[in-house]
Order: structure tokens, then sequence, then C-alpha cells
């Protein structure tokens, strides 16, 4: 009878919270939240997973400065910049605030007047085709961006669909309209950056081409489709190349009303003549493949002239997204930072496929998609430890095929492995681990493996993490740690390894094969390795055995560490929290370590050579900014103190996330630290994704609804939320009390009905 009421209170309690859905989700993201003076996320036009992603460029900052590093360019990861006074253009490809970067790839800008290819410079825009603009005349929402372009008075509107972008340009009265297509401009751009582009005029309103770049992805080739409203009645270009060789084309003025365009740099321009107030709509649709590709994306996906439609269309694709869960919170605040952060989960990977199936593989071959839509962009150093686990929840069929990508990747693969950070048709090998296993071992633990053989992704699974000349494996797997001497940050990649080669143990455990199991699970053990009980803390081991002298736990540079310090990272055993605190001295010592890393101060020195850290991203020697402690303060769960995770964690969300443009404490990396937040809020995180477990924390929200795709719905609800109650004094789940502070997959996925009881003061 109690179990009967139980579920009676719980389809009640659904039904009672699911009538106060909003219809208009997208009134609460604010596209413009980003990092000040780091890589921001993009503002533009793009659709949840869209391959285009149509956003201004702000500026023109070159990867490099007399031969050398500029590291002014890390401000540009996605293009845009609140704090800047001019717009460059609009490109159509762009990454969410990564900490490296490439794209930003066939820059379009309107004009009047005087044809100037150049883009100038910000302190002189009239030196080139960059306009002045001001927020005040700007708006940005899901799917839609405006702007007015002070220096021309034109009003640009962009939308998108998942392969095309669809521009609107209102012009003024002018004999001297231009629209300038910019085939040099990109993101991390250098002189040498383009290896070829071309472009062709096939009629007076059709434009084709493709783009070949050596950046991130040193073999990037990308194709396109543009096509204008109106015909223009006359084009031309101006090529930047140096190349001595100009063969027998030179018989031919190609630079005015030639319609074939061919070299490495180049700025063509389509000219108008305007009546005041007067619309040029521009399609461009991308395909990996051919440009007949992107001219069937075109026709598929818009195949009218109707901007307000598409427009339309492609907000309720984000409004079906976002309402996969629905919030209520004490603050406009509270709701609009974590609708921006859900929002911005949706931004990548990304589709990359035509309409057909076809794309672009790791051979550099085209291959068809059968059965699932194939993506790119997996920034999986980051994504592995919230993005992915969340998309198990609410985007499990988008997940799968992301798992399936990652297979044909490893099949396309030379090397025979699995993403490391991939995108488009590339391996970049950027970071560390090989963090496609725990995507792919969560998903598979997690039910979530729907169109692959999970024996196939075993085996991709162990090869990778078998290849002798990966970043130090050989040593590895030879000495069972990595030698400081032989490979640098060597303490974070045994570590990394370790907890990736646990990931490998649980899949093959399912799936019966204990040889690989009693293999990878000796291996998930190497973390000890590395553990210098003398010091407390994981420390850099030399190849003889011996440890590196001169060791600093503060410093995050040349201690065998990335993108963090000893007293974060030697907290990295995700798989074995509770051996993690055996192993450092017991609960009251690690418990002691914990509340140190949070309290104390280190000076600017410490993490200076760092540029993706600043003091926004970091609470005493904890540092948010970057996704290595991401777990960190959810494992007071493990020292019988989880009311210290509850403060910490509120703490985090409220001091490190806003709905203002600098919003972030450290760069999105593709989702990953917005992912943490969405998680937060609602009260639980994957401290180890691969099992089927989330640690409690401490919710934000009031209550939310999250809309499964298995058509059922998980309530989460709390009792007594206002501002002081962080501390949760019990959870109760269907009716009866969590007799721990961990939450199982299995039980969320059933739906349910989760209270979260609050209060101002801990229990003891």
């Amino acid at each position: 009878m109690r179990t009967y009421l139980a579920m009676l209170f719980c389809v009640l309690s659904i039904h009672v919270v699911a009538q106060t859905k909003p219809q208009n989700f997208i009134q609460y993201v604010n596209p413009f939240v980003g990092t000040k003076n780091m890589g921001h996320t993009f503002p533009g036009a793009t659709v949840p997973f869209g391959m285009v992603q149509l956003s201004p460029e702000t500026d023109t900052v070159q990867y490099e400065f007399n031969g050398k590093y500029n590291s002014t360019v890390y401000r540009y990861c996605s293009g845009y910049q609140y704090d800047d006074k001019t717009i460059v253009g609009f490109s159509h490809t762009h990454f969410s605030g990564t900490g490296h970067s490439d794209l930003g790839d066939f820059l379009i800008m309107p004009t009047v007047g005087k044809l100037q290819l150049n883009p100038g410079t910000s302190e002189n825009p009239e030196s080139g085709y960059r306009s002045r603009f001001s927020h005040t005349n700007e708006i940005a929402e899901p799917a839609y961006y405006k702007v007015h372009l002070d220096d021309y008075n034109i009003t640009t509107e962009l939308t998108a669909t998942t392969r095309t972008g669809f521009h609107q340009y209102t012009f003024p009265q002018s004999d001297t309209s231009h629209i300038i297509l910019d085939m040099i401009s990109g993101i991390y751009n250098y002189n040498e950056k383009n290896v070829w582009t071309f472009v062709r005029v096939e009629n007076d309103t059709l434009i084709t081409g493709y783009r070949q770049t050596n950046g991130w992805a040193r073999t990037r080739t990308l194709y396109f489709a543009m096509v204008f409203s109106k015909p223009f009645y006359q084009y031309g270009h101006k090529k930047y190349d140096q190349n001595i060789y100009k063969g027998f084309w030179r018989k031919f003025d190609e630079s005015q009303n030639f319609p074939e365009m061919a070299g490495k740099n180049i700025r063509a321009y389509f000219d108008f003549k305007t009546t005041e107030g007067e619309k040029i709509k521009i399609k461009f649709a991308l395909s990996p493949v051919s440009t007949e590709g992107a001219l069937k994306n075109l026709a598929a996906e818009i195949p009218h002239w109707d901007f307000d439609k598409t427009k339309s269309e492609s907000q309720e694709q984000w409004n079906d997204e976002l309402g996969k869960i629905v919030i209520e919170t004490n603050t406009l605040k509270e709701k609009e930072t974590f609708y921006t952060a859900l929002y911005h989960t949706f931004l990548s990977p990304v589709v990359y496929m035509d309409v057909n199936g076809a794309y672009r593989g790791l051979d550099q071959n085209n291959h068809f998609a059968n059965g699932f839509t194939n993506y790119t962009i997996f920034s999986l150093w980051d994504t592995y430890r919230a993005l992915h686990p969340l998309y198990n929840i609410i985007q499990p069929k988008r997940n799968s095929d992301m798992v399936t990508s990652m297979l044909e990747h490893y099949n396309q693969s030379v090397h025979k492995m699995l993403p490391v950070w991939s995108h488009y048709a590339n391996e970049n090998w950027c970071m560390i681990g090989y963090h496609s296993v725990p995507v792919i071992v969560d998903a598979f633990i997690k039910g979530n493996i729907k169109n692959t053989d999970p024996q196939a992704l075993l085996r991709a699974c162990v090869n990778t993490a078998e290849n002798n000349y990966y970043d130090g494996l050989n040593f590895y797997m030879q000495l069972e740690y990595v030698p400081e001497d032989k490979n640098s940050s060597s303490v974070s990649k045994t570590l990394e390894y370790a907890y990736d080669d646990w990931c490998i143990a649980q899949m093959a455990k399912h799936l019966g094969n204990q040889k690989v199991y009693d293999k990878f699970i000796t291996r998930s053990q190497n973390f000890i390795h590395v553990y210098d009980s003398s010091t407390g803390f994981m420390r850099p081991k030399l190849s003889d055995g011996t440890w590196k002298p001169d060791f600093n736990t503060l410093s995050t540079h040349g201690q065998g560490f990335i993108e963090g310090n000893a007293w974060n990272y030697s907290l990295y055993v995700p798989h074995q929290p509770g051996q993690l605190i055996q192993m450092m001295g017991g609960k009251e010592k690690f418990t002691q370590h914990l509340d140190s890393l949070f309290s104390m101060q280190i000076d600017d020195k410490h993490f200076a050579e760092t540029e993706d850290i600043t003091r926004d991203g970091i609470i005493g020697n904890y540092i948010h900014g970057n996704e290595p402690g991401h777990h960190i303060p959810y494992l007071y769960n493990w020292t019988g103190q989880p009311w210290k995770t509850q403060e910490r964690v509120r703490m985090i969300m409220e001091t490190m996330y806003s709905n203002t443009p600098d919003g972030l404490c450290g760069n999105d990396d593709a989702g990953q630290m917005s992912a943490w937040y969405i998680f937060s809020a609602l009260g639980f995180y994957p401290v180890c994704p691969g099992s089927d477990q989330y640690a409690i924390g401490s919710p934000m929200v009031k209550s939310a609804v999250i809309n499964l795709e298995n058509g059922k719905q998980l309530v989460i609800e709390t009792k007594n939320q206002k501002p002081g109650n962080v501390y949760v004094n019990k959870v109760v789940i269907n009716g009866n009390q969590l007799k721990n502070n961990l939450l199982l997959h299995s039980d969320l996925i059933k739906g349910c009905h989760i209270v979260f009881y609050l209060e101002s003061k801990p229990r003891d």
C-alpha cells in the first residue's frame, strides 16, 4: 500500500508541476554570457547542435606576432568580445569558449560607399570595411542576432538552420552597396593558414566554392553555396598571394567580373544598387563534402526567402530543446543563468554531415552515416566530466549517435585511436588522456548504446589504451606510471589514464570479458605510484623511480600537471574516492586538505603563466575555471561531512555563474562549464562517469521537471528553498528517504519524484 501511495504521489506531483511549464524558454537565455577577457561564447544565430553557427567577429587578431605566439588572440577563441566597439563581419563556424581555436569560416560584411577590401583596425575603423556598433542596437537570442552597423547605416539580422545561415541586411539608398565575402578571415589566423580557396560565380545570384585550411585541424576543407535574393550587377575580387607562378591564367583580367576565383588568399565583393530600406537576403549553406552537397542542404532546409519563417521555426527548435528541463527558481537571475547554461550545453558537438548523410571522414574520404547522425567537435578532456553525462539523461539519442561517430573516427584512424580532441574530420591531439573511453562507457552503463556493437566499442577502447606511441603510454604500460623526465604533465597523465582504464574494466566486466577486466582493473590502480606519502600529494616521478626534486605544490607549470597544481590534481581519483581518502590519511585528514584548498590564498605568480586561469575562477586554491577540479566540491560526501559539499557548490553557483556578459568564471570549454552548473543546480553531480551514481549536492531550483526521451518525467522539488537554506536535511525519493548521498541513474531514468529538504544550518 505504501508503494502504491508513493507512486500515486509521484504521478500527481509530476502532473501539478508540469502544468506550470512556460512556453517561451528562449526569453531566459542571454547568448552574450561568456568569460571576460578570455575565449567568449558566441552570441550569433544557430540551432541546437547546428553546424552553421553564424556570429559576428569583433576583431582580426592574428595568432602570431613577430613570429611568436600572440597571447591577445586567446580573447578571440569564439570570435566575439563584448567590450569591443567594432564588428568586422559575420562568419559561419565557431567554437563555444574553447581554450584553443580554429574556424571563423566565410566572413560576410555588408558596406556602402567606397569599396574597401581590407578589414582595417579597431583603432581606425575607417581604414577598412569594419564598422562601429553599439550594444544599444544589438539583440541576441537563440537562433537570432541583430545589430546596426553605424558606419554604414545597415541593419543586420541573422538566423540559421542546421546547415544554412540566413542573412538579412537592410540597406540605405545607395548606388554603391557591397557584400564582401572574405575568404581570408578566420579565428586563430596567421599568414599561411589558408591552403587554398576557390570561388565560382555560377550566375548573378549563386556563388559556390570551398576553403581548405591548415590550423588546429591541419587538413580541413569546407564547401559552401551562397545565394542572393537579388542579382548583383557587378563583382570582383582581390588576390593577396605571393605566388610567383601565374600560369596561363594571366591572359585574363581575373580581378573583375571573372567567374572563377582561385588562390590562397581571396576577398571577393558583389555590388548592388539599393533603395532606402531595401532588404538583401543571403542564404549560405555549408557542406563537409562538396558544393553539390551544400546546394542540397540549402534546398532542403530553406527552400524559400521568408526570413521570419526560418527564425520562428529555428527558435521553436530551441524551445523544444530547452523545454527538456522546466524549472522554477527564487529569482529571475537564477532562471536566466540556468537556461543560458542549458543553451550553452546544446551548442556542441555539432552535426557534421549533409542532409543525405554524406560526410568527410578522418581518412579524408567521403562516407555515409547509415542509421545515425554524424557529429564533430569533441572536446573530450573537458566534456566527459559532465556534458556527456548530462546528455545521458536529457539527450540519450544524440549521445548514442555521438558515440557511434567516435567509433567511426576510430575505424577511419590510421592510428586505430578513438578521438582525443577532434573537429571537422581531423584529430588535433589537444590535451591528455583518452577520454572518449568514459563517454562510451558511461553511455553503455546507462543503457544508451543503440546502434553500435558494444564489443566493437570495447575493442576500440582497448586498442586506444594500448597505443604505445601515444603520449607516454609506452612508459605507463612498462613502469605503471608516466615518468616526468620522459614525458611532461606526467602525473596528470598517469591519473587520467588510470581512471580511463577503470572505465574500460567496467565495460569489460558487463560484457563478460574477464581477461580485459583483469588487465585494466589492475592498470586503474596506477595512481598509487605517483602518490608521495611523505608530502601527502601526487608528485612527479622520474624514470629511475625517484621523485622529481624541487617539488612545488602550488605551481601550475613544470610540476607534472596540466591546468592545475598538486593541491587540485592530488584529488583526481574519481573511480576510487574511498581508497584515495585512506591513502591520504583518512577522512579527517582528507577533510582538512579539502578545507585548506578552499580557504588558503595563493599568489598570482602561481597561475600567471596559465592564460585560461584568472582570479575570477578561483576560490582559495580551488580552481573552478579549469576542469580537473570540477568533482572536488562533491568529495565531502565521502568524508562524512556532506554539508560542506552543499555549502561549496552553492557558493560556486552563486559567485562564479551569472546572467551577465561576464557570467562565466572560465572558458565554457564546449559546454562543460555550463553542464557543471546544470547538474549542480538540480542537486546532484556525476563524480565518476562510467558508474551509475551521482553525488548529492544542494539544488538551486525550487522545482524542476526533466522531460525524458522515454516519455517519463523526473521531478525535483525543494522544501524551504530560500536564501541561506543551502544545507540538505534529507532527500526523499518516491516517498522513501535516501540512506546515503548517492542517486542511481536507473532510478532517475525510470521517472521519479525527488524532494530535497533544505535548512539554514548543517546537521551533525
